[in-house]
């Protein structure tokens, strides 16, 4: 019998499945293919943690797929470090359908554990459950979200006690745990008000937000003067009361929420997909921004780690920032501020040099030209802000540098050390706050971003991403990979390929293939972990923006074909 008619008449048939769940399974009991696509796998930790689309099955989120990833987390607590119970386990969940529940049922497998769980008691965004995490002093932490994936999708993240993700080989032991559970459905989880009563539960108020927002206040570099106007938009999620909080704080006193988009709404209904990359979702910010004539617009993903900002163009049109633009504007404003022996320091960033700089394999390579001009640390490592969450608690470990910032091209940014995933709230801060400095100057973030390509050379990247869904997809997906692997192009263009680095055989291994070129471009092609997508990731570095952007275009349109 196969896998997945195995497992179909397993749940069918268990009688600790719930009715709804059960019809909802007898509603596709003569539809081969989606009872594959539902059971021929169990979701798996990617880049983002669990991810998938909700419904019955094991490989879709639901309660029973929650409650194994939670016990399979406190089964990994108390072999690891029992004495940690006390500790806890804090839990925080965003606008998705069936977060809060998912949110409870995590909490009450943790509780039945003698797991201590702290539950938010308001949608709370990731950075500041990656931050609560470090100021409760708790184990591990659990984020329901499923970022900026479309509405039919939720998630599991799984934090540790330095409040980053967890990273290999933590997240394949806990993977592991969790593979001994045979039947979730048989799992019990603790009665609320007997968790209450007994301590093991607790909702958290506003007290950890106050001290977050205490600690956005070291990160401002250079005090907000004269006008400024801000359109903001929290498509729906959890970052809306958080952003305008910290920009108030901060003295931005002009700034206009995206009504129609203030949320919270899980159906996120005026977005096709709720993703700060897209420009069409700019939409009904880029309407808003033109009546109030506003300087930026910035928008955060649902959990409110990632944030995307548009400023006006040469043409005067609201424009998108991309990832890797607004990841060296940072590097550049924050370290061009930083303690040294440059003749443009100030001296105003509240960490001591060694300072360190941290970016991945498929974000831009300025960013290490940048760092190296400063005299800082640069280290690159994998997608997915676990894996810089780790280089960050190797520094603090071996004090060779002071992590100051990191980011990856996907629109995720990290300032300071007292979170430990991507921050879309402090980031969305840190965006305005330059744009302000440079208003003041007379000048555009596209400006700013000039004169560092005036300063430094002109590095343009994109990202070609191919979507396949489904099981079919998958497997279009693993066949791509594997003949590139087996033919890798000798060329792209006029431009050797030097340089094939395969990153499957690397510890911790990747399914990742990278390129490089003799004339210093490079490109990169992995499976997203977190969407049913083939990425291909490819930079280029010329001596003007004209160049750079034909050879970019010529390198995209050949790499597509070949894909």
């Amino acid at each position: 019998m196969e896998l997945h008619i195995k497992n179909f008449q397993f749940w069918l048939n268990n009688p600790s499945i719930g009715e709804a769940t059960r019809q909802e399974l007898v509603s596709i009991c003569n539809d081969e293919s989606e009872i594959k696509e539902r059971f021929h796998k169990d979701l798996e930790f990617g880049t983002g943690g669990i991810r998938g689309i909700i419904g019955a099955g094991t490989n879709r989120m639901n309660i029973y797929v929650v409650r194994r990833a939670a016990q399979g987390l406190s089964d990994y607590i108390l072999a690891t470090v029992p004495e940690a119970v006390l500790r806890g386990v804090c839990i925080s969940y965003d606008n998705r359908r069936y977060s809060r529940e998912f949110a409870m049922e995590t909490a009450l497998i943790v509780a039945q554990n003698g797991i201590k769980a702290y539950v938010f008691d308001k949608l709370t965004p990731t950075p500041i459950l990656s931050f609560a995490v470090r100021k409760l002093g708790c184990i591990a932490g659990v984020m329901i979200t499923a970022s900026h994936n479309p509405p039919e999708y939720n998630g599991f993240k799984a934090y540790w006690e330095d409040g980053g993700q967890m990273a290999h080989p933590q997240d394949e032991d806990v993977i592991a745990y969790v593979n001994k559970i045979d039947d979730p459905a048989s799992l019990t989880v603790a009665d609320e008000k007997s968790a209450l009563d007994s301590g093991l539960l607790e909702f958290l108020g506003n007290e950890i937000y106050e001290k977050y927002f205490e600690r956005l206040k070291e990160l401002c570099i250079n005090p907000v003067k004269g006008d400024f106007t801000i359109v903001y938009s929290p498509f729906y999620g959890c970052g809306n009361e958080p952003v305008q909080r910290a920009l108030r704080d901060a003295g931005f006193e002009d700034v206009h929420v995206v009504k129609e988009q203030a949320g919270p709404d899980p159906d996120f209904p005026t977005l096709a997909y709720p993703n700060p990359e897209d420009p069409a979702a700019f939409e009904l910010a880029i309407k808003l921004a033109k009546a109030k004539n506003a300087d930026i617009i910035i928008a955060n993903d649902p959990d409110a780690d990632r944030v995307g900002a548009m400023v006006k163009n040469a043409r005067g049109e609201y424009e998108l920032i991309s990832g890797n633009a607004v990841g060296v504007l940072l590097t550049e404003y924050i370290l061009s501020h930083s303690p040294g022996d440059s003749p443009q320091t100030r001296g105003t960033v509240p960490y001591s040099p060694p300072l360190g700089v941290i970016s991945t394999f498929v974000s831009t390579r300025l960013t290490q030209v940048i760092a190296e001009h400063y005299g800082a640390g640069y280290v690159e490592t994998f997608t997915g802000y676990k894996n810089i969450a780790k280089e960050i608690r190797g520094w603090e470990t071996s004090g060779e540098y002071n992590y100051v910032f990191g980011f990856e091209e996907s629109f995720g940014y990290l300032a300071g050390d007292f979170v430990r995933d991507k921050d879309g709230v402090s980031a969305a801060l840190l965006i305005c706050e330059v744009a302000a400095f440079f208003k003041q100057k007379g000048k555009t973030l596209f400006d700013a971003l000039n004169d560092i390509y005036e300063k430094y050379g002109y590095f343009k990247e994109t990202t070609v991403s191919i979507t396949l869904p489904g099981l079919d997809g998958a497997e279009k997906i693993r066949q791509m990979m594997a003949l590139m692997r087996q033919n890798p192009p000798a060329a792209i263009a006029e431009a050797t390929v030097v340089d094939m680095t395969d990153y499957a055989n690397h510890s911790p291994p990747s399914n990742m293939l990278y390129f490089t070129l003799a004339d210093e471009s490079w490109f990169c092609a992995r499976p997203s972990g977190t969407e049913p997508k083939i990425k291909i990731y490819i930079g280029v570095k010329e001596s003007s923006a004209e160049k750079a952007e034909k050879k970019l275009q010529t390198y995209s349109e050949i790499l597509r074909k070949f894909f």
